[in-house]
């Protein structure tokens, strides 16, 4: 992309991080700005501060810039009471709306912006696999993803409103990233799997759409660089498993032939411990990336088996 001035809103969780360094190892001249809600510097990056809702010194950053990359979103990973139902809305929303507002009061917007979104939105299924352009929106009660896929309707609705006409926008329906960062959930289920507990989830035939942590940035890149790319895109492998052949995977990368089960009545027991739902992991997400494959997109790790050693031997 050349000389490149990238802000990456609410970059400081590991998705923000990972970007930053990525560009900082593979692309030259490129300046990467954090906009966060702690002043603490991310690495190398400049941090400026935000609150994700009002209007401030934050939005001057905005002018001339190359791109805009919003990832800011509450966490889901905890029981969705009233209180954090709300966090979850509204940390989503807030945010979309006053980056629309400071991207349609500059003077020199920046080219494009992408804007997450999540790949839960699809419905939840074990047939064929959702793509951008056959993909089926709705709720299943059995996948008790309601709340998930009202936030994904509402986020993506608050970033069509959006009025920034020199702006190309794309919405990221990502899939999960696999990423080594304490906490995700490649770490969580390694944890799981040497502690022996690494049999299938449930009845292990749901569905796990991810994608490794290199693919995704590059991905990311390929988006900003494409001048046509606009609209919704699947961020995912080319080849989502079920969750039993994924808990399988992970036994044989940590050197753990047998895993104890966790059948759908001990999830829902651990979900309330953990303080979690257990539609992250009951839910069959079966998403591919029909656009990026179609725009010649290559994936460095489109095996689940590729992506788990390079992430166990990295």
């Amino acid at each position: 992309m050349g000389s490149t001035k990238i802000i990456i809103a609410g970059g400081s969780g590991f998705l923000g991080k990972s970007l930053a360094k990525w560009y900082s190892s593979n692309v030259e001249d490129c300046e990467i700005v954090i906009l966060s809600r702690s002043p603490r510097a991310i690495d190398s990056t400049r941090t400026v501060v935000w609150d994700g809702l009002n209007p401030g010194d934050w939005a001057k950053e905005l002018e001339g810039a190359s791109a805009l990359i919003n990832l800011a979103g509450r966490s889901v990973n905890c029981r969705y009471n009233k209180a954090n139902r709300r966090a979850i809305m509204d940390s989503r929303i807030d945010s979309t709306r006053i980056l629309g507002q400071a991207i349609n009061q500059c003077k020199n917007p920046p080219k494009v912006w992408l804007n997450s979104s999540t790949a839960t939105i699809y419905k939840h299924t074990y047939g064929q696999a959702h793509d951008e352009k056959r993909g089926t929106i709705e709720a299943t009660p059995e996948a008790k993803d309601s709340f998930s896929i009202e936030v994904a309707k509402a986020w993506e609705d608050e970033f069509e409103k959006a009025q920034t006409p020199d702006t190309r926008k794309l919405i990221l329906r990502t899939a999960v990233v696999f990423h080594t960062d304490h906490g995700s959930a490649y770490a969580i289920m390694r944890r799981l799997t040497r502690f022996g507990l690494g049999g299938k989830m449930g009845d292990g035939r749901q569905y796990v759409s991810w994608i490794h942590i290199d693919d995704f940035c590059r991905a990311i890149d390929w988006l900003l660089s494409s001048a046509e790319a606009e609209g919704i895109v699947n961020i995912s492998s080319p080849n989502p498993i079920t969750n039993a052949e994924l808990m399988a995977n992970f036994r044989k990368v940590c050197g753990r032939p047998i895993g104890l089960p966790a059948y759908r009545w001990m999830l829902e027991i651990g979900a309330i411990f953990l303080r979690t739902e257990t539609e992250l992991i009951i839910k069959s997400r079966r998403v591919v990336p029909g656009r990026l494959l179609s725009d010649g997109f290559t994936f460095n790790f489109p095996e689940i088996q590729q992506a788990l050693a390079d992430l166990e031997n990295g």
